[in-house]
C-alpha cells in the first residue's frame, strides 16, 4: 500500500511550520520533545522543562485561500484557556498555565496546560470500577457551571491517568453558556441543555462499549438533535476523507490512522493492535 504523504500547508494549522522548538511559559523555558498531532485546526506538542512536562496547543494561523485565520486561532485559544481556568479546581481537569512565548513573541493563538501522565482511553480497555463514576461526576460539575464539553465522542480526549483516574483534555470546542457573548441569546438554555445531553450520551456510549466497567450499562439512546446532526456530519466526514485520500494525505478508506500525523491516541492503538 502506498504510504500517505504529509499534509500540504493549507491543511495544517501552522502551515509549513511546526510548533516552536522552545517556548517560555510562566518565565521558564521548555523544549519540545514530541508533536502529538498537527491537523487543520491545531498543532499540539509536549514540552519538557525545569518543572516537568507541559502541553502547548497552537491553534490555526495559516490563511485559507488568502483569508486570515489569526482571529480564529486567538478565539479558540481564549475559549480553551477560559474553560480550563473556570474548571481548574476539578481534579480531572489539567491546570492551565500562563501565556506562551516563543522567540520573544507572545503567541495569542496558543494555550498551555500541565501534562497529565497516562494514556488515551483505548477501545475495549478495562478500567477501574470508579473510573466512569468519577468521569460522570466531573461532567456534572462542568454542566453545573454552565460548560458543556461537546467533544466527548472522541475516546482520545479521555485520559486514563497513571493513577487510574479519568482526565479530560482538549477544550477547543467546549461551549460556555455563561460567556457574555452568548448568555443573552434567546433560547441559549435549550441549546446548552441539548449539548449536555450529548455529553451524557457519549459517556453512556463509552461505558456501554467498555468491558467490565462495573456499571449498569443499557444501550444508550441517541438524542434527537444528535441524530439530525449525524445526517449532515457523517456525509461531510466521508467527503472529507475522500478528499484527503485524493490528495494523498491519507490512504485506504481515509481513516486517520493512515495519516502521517495521525493523532497520538490513534497511533498508540494501531501499534497496540499490531503487537
Amino acid at each position: 500500500m502506498t504510504a500517505a504523504r504529509p499534509r500540504p500547508p493549507l491543511f495544517r494549522a501552522l502551515g509549513a511550520s511546526d510548533p516552536p522548538a522552545e517556548v517560555t511559559v510562566d518565565g521558564m523555558t521548555f523544549t519540545r520533545t514530541e508533536i502529538y498531532k498537527h491537523d487543520s485546526w491545531a498543532a499540539t506538542a509536549l514540552y519538557s522543562g525545569p518543572v516537568g512536562q507541559i502541553v502547548c496547543k497552537f491553534n490555526r494561523t495559516q490563511p485559507i485561500l488568502g483569508v486570515s485565520t489569526q482571529w480564529l486561532g486567538r478565539r479558540l485559544a481564549a475559549r480553551e484557556h477560559r474553560a480550563l481556568s473556570r474548571l481548574a479546581d476539578l481534579d480531572a481537569i489539567p491546570k492551565p498555565l500562563g501565556p506562551v512565548y516563543a522567540n520573544g513573541k507572545l503567541h495569542r493563538n496558543a494555550v498551555a496546560r500541565k501534562y497529565i501522565p497516562g494514556h488515551p482511553l483505548a477501545s475495549d480497555e478495562v478500567v477501574g470500577p470508579h473510573f466512569f463514576p468519577m468521569l460522570r461526576a466531573t461532567l456534572r460539575a462542568m454542566h453545573d457551571r454552565g460548560i458543556a464539553y461537546v467533544d466527548l465522542h472522541k475516546r482520545e480526549n479521555v485520559i486514563v491517568g497513571r493513577d487510574g483516574r479519568p482526565y479530560l483534555v482538549d477544550f477547543q470546542i467546549c461551549f460556555d453558556a455563561t460567556h457574555p457573548r452568548v448568555r443573552w441569546i434567546p433560547g441559549i438554555d435549550r441549546v446548552f441543555a441539548a449539548l449536555c445531553a450529548g455529553d451524557r450520551y457519549h459517556l453512556a456510549k463509552h461505558v456501554f462499549r467498555t468491558p467490565g466497567s462495573a456499571e449498569d450499562a443499557p444501550t444508550p439512546e441517541i438524542p434527537v438533535w444528535l441524530q439530525m446532526h449525524r445526517l449532515v456530519a457523517v456525509p461531510f466526514r466521508q467527503l472529507r476523507r475522500r478528499m484527503l485520500v485524493s490528495k494523498g494525505i491519507r490512504t485506504g478508506r481515509g481513516a486517520v490512522a493512515s495519516e502521517v500525523f495521525a493523532e497520538d491516541a490513534v497511533r498508540r492503538e494501531t501499534r497496540s493492535r499490531a503487537a
